[in-house]
C-alpha cells in the first residue's frame, strides 16, 4: 500500500526531473522542437540519456515531463502585481517597516514638541506680553507719570508738554506701536525725574583736576570756547549724576562732572579767583530748583557743555 500511495509522488518528481534535463540540453530541445516528430524525437533522446546513466524511466513519465516543457509546467511563475499582492507583501515584511514607521513617527513627535516647545510657545507667551502691555501696563504707567509731573510743578509749560507726551503714548499704544509707546513713557519718566532733583552747581577746585578748559571748534578756527569744569551737589555737598548733551558730538550721557560753556569775562573772572591763591572762592554757578526743568544759571554761563577734555 506504501509503495502505490508513494508512487503519484515519484512519477511528479521524475517528471520534473525530465523537465530539467530538456531545459539544460538546449541544443535537443532546438532540434527537436524544429522537426515534425518532435515528441518522439525528445522521447527517444530522453531514454537514450537516463539509459547511459542507468535509470529506467517509463515512456508515459517521458511523455509527462515533454508535455510539462510545452506547457511551462514545473516552472515558478511570480504572482502578478497588484493589490493583493501588495497587501500579502506589506504583511510579510510588517517587521521590517514597521520599525522605520514607528521611527518616523517618534521624530515627528518629538519634532512637534520641540517646535512647540522652542518656537511656538515662547512666541505666544511674547505675545501676549506684549498684548497686555500694549493694554494695561503702558497706558497705566504713562498716566502714572502724567500725575506724578503735575504734582511736582505748576508751571503750565510742564504739565502741557506732560499730557501732550501721554496723549502721543496712549496713541501708540491704541495703535500697537509699542516702541514709540515706550519712548513717550521714557521722555516722561526723563521729565519727571529731572523735575524732582534739587542741587547746586559748583565749580570744580581741587588738586588733579582743571579748574577750566578751552576748546577752538572745528567750525570757526578763529575763535575760542571757555568751559568751567562743574559738579552738580545735593543739599549735603554730595556729588549727583546728571544727563548732559555734549555739544562736540551731540550724545547724552549720565555724569558727575562736566565742562559748561562761560563767557571769557567769567572764565577769566575765576582764573583771576584762582591764581590769588590756588582756590576758587565763589564756586556757585547755577541752581537747579524743584519743580523746573533746567539748571539756573548765573550771568555769563552758555547752554553748551562738553563730557569729554
Amino acid at each position: 500500500m506504501a509503495d502505490k500511495a508513494d508512487a503519484p509522488l515519484d512519477d511528479l518528481m521524475m517528471a520534473m526531473d525530465v523537465v530539467d534535463t530538456l531545459r539544460h540540453d538546449e541544443a535537443l530541445v532546438r532540434k527537436e522542437l524544429n522537426a515534425d516528430n518532435r515528441d518522439e524525437g525528445m522521447i527517444k533522446r530522453l531514454k537514450e540519456l537516463y539509459a547511459a546513466q542507468g535509470i529506467d524511466v517509463p515512456d508515459h513519465i517521458l511523455r509527462a515531463g515533454v508535455e510539462g516543457l510545452k506547457e511551462d509546467r514545473f516552472v515558478y511563475a511570480p504572482p502578478t502585481s497588484g493589490f493583493s499582492r501588495f497587501l500579502a507583501l506589506t504583511y510579510v515584511t510588517r517587521m521590517t517597516w514597521s520599525k522605520w514607521l514607528a521611527a518616523l513617527a517618534l521624530v515627528i513627535v518629538i519634532t512637534g514638541a520641540g517646535w512647540q516647545f522652542l518656537v511656538v510657545g515662547p512666541r505666544e507667551r511674547a505675545a501676549e506680553a506684549l498684548r497686555i502691555e500694549l493694554a494695561q501696563e503702558l497706558p497705566a504707567r504713562l498716566t502714572d507719570l502724567s500725575e506724578r509731573i503735575k504734582g511736582l510743578t505748576n508751571d503750565d509749560t510742564l504739565t502741557a508738554k506732560a499730557d501732550a507726551l501721554r496723549g502721543d503714548g496712549l496713541a501708540a499704544a491704541a495703535d500697537g506701536k509699542a516702541e514709540a509707546s515706550r519712548k513717550a513713557a521714557t521722555d516722561l519718566q526723563d521729565l519727571a525725574t529731572a523735575l524732582a532733583q534739587s542741587f547746586e552747581v559748583h565749580i570744580v577746585s581741587r588738586p588733579g583736576t582743571p579748574t577750566g578748559v578751552t576748546r577752538i571748534p572745528d567750525v570757526n578756527r578763529n575763535t575760542k570756547n571757555y568751559y568751567l569744569v562743574v559738579e552738580a551737589r545735593d543739599s549735603d555737598s554730595k556729588p549727583l549724576s546728571y544727563n548732559v548733551v555734549s555739544e562736540e558730538d551731540g550724545k547724552s550721557e549720565s555724569v558727575t562732572i562736566w565742562a559748561q560753556r562761560v563767557s571769557k569775562a567769567v572764565f577769566d573772572r575765576v582764573r583771576r579767583d584762582k591764581e590769588q591763591d590756588g582756590i576758587v572762592q565763589d564756586t556757585l554757578l547755577g541752581t537747579k530748583k524743584r519743580g523746573e526743568e533746567d539748571i539756573g544759571w548765573k550771568s555769563g554761563v552758555g547752554e553748551g557743555a562738553i563730557t569729554q577734555w
